[in-house]
Order: structure tokens, then sequence, then C-alpha cells
């Protein structure tokens, strides 16, 4: 039986590096990344995966940047787009891959691009600003839009505004690309929801909360014109003893999504949940430390046996073995060094099984 192969894209700011992206082969026996190429690219942000499995598509000073994936995992630039905006910082595709969304934390904006049929970036389509004023505190004074995400029936995009403290929900016209207002996911003041999941199966939306470190559950239902999203759960992504001053950051589910993964800086945690598949609650597996100083990501490998985390301040990535039946999280070997990591994602090479590719 062939042996099943992956490789993991992580995305990092370029301060003094201009290779922005870096690509690893997985040793999934060893719980290790093994370097294998990296890709000049400036501070890429966020990057995604097509659902097709072909196309990674990455945040840039510049705009947005589009790639092929090999058939080894390596990229090759398909092209480049700009987003008519400051520089982005989440993105995603539809479920058909025929649009690509862009968040702007810094403008508050939401750009919504064409895609071509070879995965290239064609034109802007749509551009909304979020306005309003949020509570008079720190950072969250004005629209700060950190995520953007389809809903599963590809019907509707969910838009985390970090800043307004609710997340906004728009119908998408697939036509014309355009967004039209239809609901709002209202969350608590200076909250600050971060990043969204939604399961497969379409049925449970997951909105992680920076500021307040907590995750809301909601479940999803299509009532025909519009989308109704009813709150089922608030559960912490901190133990009861936790430092001061502590922010949620990533939400990544397992492969085989049973488990919930986010992490938190300054109490330099990752937490795992299991999830109720059927109810779509989340309970708690364990939060432990990360050995490193805010983990801006963090993410279990598809074999559910060893987790990485991104410990962006601290220039590393840590490894760590783990038994979820037990709720153990152990070090596994030495931290890799790299320059202010962002994100990871793993990825199935399509010679072995064809990946559905980003969430």
């Amino acid at each position: 039986m062939r042996k099943e192969k992956y490789v993991a894209y992580v995305s990092t700011y370029t301060m003094g590096d201009n290779y922005g992206i870096k690509i690893y082969d997985v040793d999934m026996k060893q719980g290790r990344l093994l370097e294998k190429d990296q890709v000049k690219i400036t501070n890429s942000s966020y990057v995604t995966i097509s659902h097709n499995g072909r196309y990674l598509y990455s945040i840039t000073d510049f705009g947005v940047e589009s790639y092929r994936i090999l058939e080894d995992g390596t990229l090759k630039v398909i092209n480049h787009g700009s987003i008519n905006g400051m520089r982005g910082c989440y993105l995603s595709t539809d479920y058909e891959d025929r649009y690509l969304f862009v968040a702007g934390y810094h403008d508050g904006k939401i750009t919504v691009l064409r895609l071509r049929e070879d995965g290239g970036i064609g034109k802007i389509v749509d551009e909304i600003y979020h306005k309003g004023l949020g509570s008079i505190a720190e950072r969250n004074f004005r629209p700060h839009v950190n995520c953007v995400k389809m809903t599963r029936d590809n019907k509707y995009l969910m838009a985390a505004d970090l800043g307004m403290d609710h997340t906004d929900v728009y119908k998408f016209d697939h036509k014309t690309g355009k967004l039209k207002p239809i609901d709002v996911i209202r969350s608590d003041i200076e909250s600050a929801p971060r990043h969204i999941k939604m399961s497969k199966d379409g049925k449970f939306v997951y909105i992680v909360h920076e500021l307040k470190n907590y995750i809301d559950v909601y479940k999803y239902e299509d009532l025909g014109n519009a989308p109704e999203f009813t709150k089922i759960q608030t559960i912490s992504t901190l133990n009861k003893y936790h430092a001061g001053g502590s922010a949620a950051s990533a939400l990544n589910f397992s492969e085989d999504e049973q488990y919930l993964v986010s992490s938190n800086a300054g109490d330099n945690s990752v937490i795992v949940y299991n999830i109720n598949r059927k109810s779509g609650e989340l309970t708690k597996n364990f939060c432990l430390p990360i050995s490193g100083d805010y983990p801006k990501d963090a993410a279990l490998f598809p074999d559910n046996k060893h987790l990485v985390s991104l410990n962006h301040e601290t220039n590393t990535m840590t490894f760590f073995n783990v038994d979820l039946k037990k709720g153990l999280l152990v070090m596994n070997g030495k931290e890799m060094k790299i320059d202010q990591p962002n994100c990871i994602i793993f990825h199935k090479l399509e010679g072995e099984k064809k990946t559905e590719g980003g969430e």
C-alpha cells in the first residue's frame, strides 16, 4: 500500500527575508517538517488552497498572488492582482473556485476578484468598505475585517469584523460577483471575532474571539432567501488558570474533523477540542503550553498524532507528540527557526488522492 504524501505551506512576513512562503515535506512518522523549497513573495500574511486542490493563493504587499501546485507540491507562479487597497490579512475562495475573497484588516474592506479558468487572478468585481464606530478602546474603534468565508452551500459570505464585534453576512451573486448585506451575527462588545470555520456538512459555524478568548458555535440553516444562525454554545479557549492579557488566535480543524484547534497569545498555549459531529458542540481535550511566544497558528498533523505551533514572536515552530485519548502533549525534538510565521496548511499531494484544499 502506497504511503500518503503531504507537503506543508507556511506563510511568513519578510523582514529581511524575501521568501514569504516556505514549503516543507511532511514526515508523518516522526512528526516533523523537512525543508523543501521557498517562494519569493513579500509579507505573505495568509495563504489558502482552492477547493479543487490545484492552486494556492497568497496575500502579498502588492495585493494577491496565485500559484499552480505542481505534482511534488512546489509552486509555480501564475500571476498577481491588485486589491485596490491596503494589504489584506486573509483570503478564501468560493466552493466553485470562481471567485477570491480578500479581507482587509487595515482598511476594513472586502474585495471580490474573479478567478480565471487556469487559476489565475482576474478583475475586481466588488469592493465593500465596512463602516461604523466600535468601542473606543485601543484598536477596536473602527472596522477591521479579519476573515471572509463562504457558507458550505456557497450562498452566503461571512465576514468577521474584529473592530466592530460582529460578523456581517452577505448574499452572493455568482453571476456578477456582487455582495448584498443580508444578516449580522453579533458578538459581545470588545470580544473581537477573528476567524471563522464551518463544518464540512455545512451545519455548524465556529467563530473564535481574540480579545475575550472564546469560541461561539452556531447552527446554520438556509431558509430559502435568508440564512439563520442559532447560537448553541460559547466555550473558552483558556484554562481557568491562565496568563493575563491573552488573545485567541488560530482556528483549524483536524483533517478528519473530529477535533478543532485554537491557540492563545500571552498565555502561549494551544487548545484542542473534541467535536460532537451530531450536535456541533465542543468539549475541551487539553490546553497546554507550546514553548514559544505568540502562537499565531497551530495545527494537528493529518494523522492526529502530532501538532505544530507557529510562534510568531520567537520566530520558531515547535513540534509535539499528541495523545488525544489521554489529553497529552509532549515536545517532539528541537524547535525550528523561521522568521515571523503566520499560518500553515497541510496539503495531500494529488498523486496520492484528490485534496479538497481550503476549508
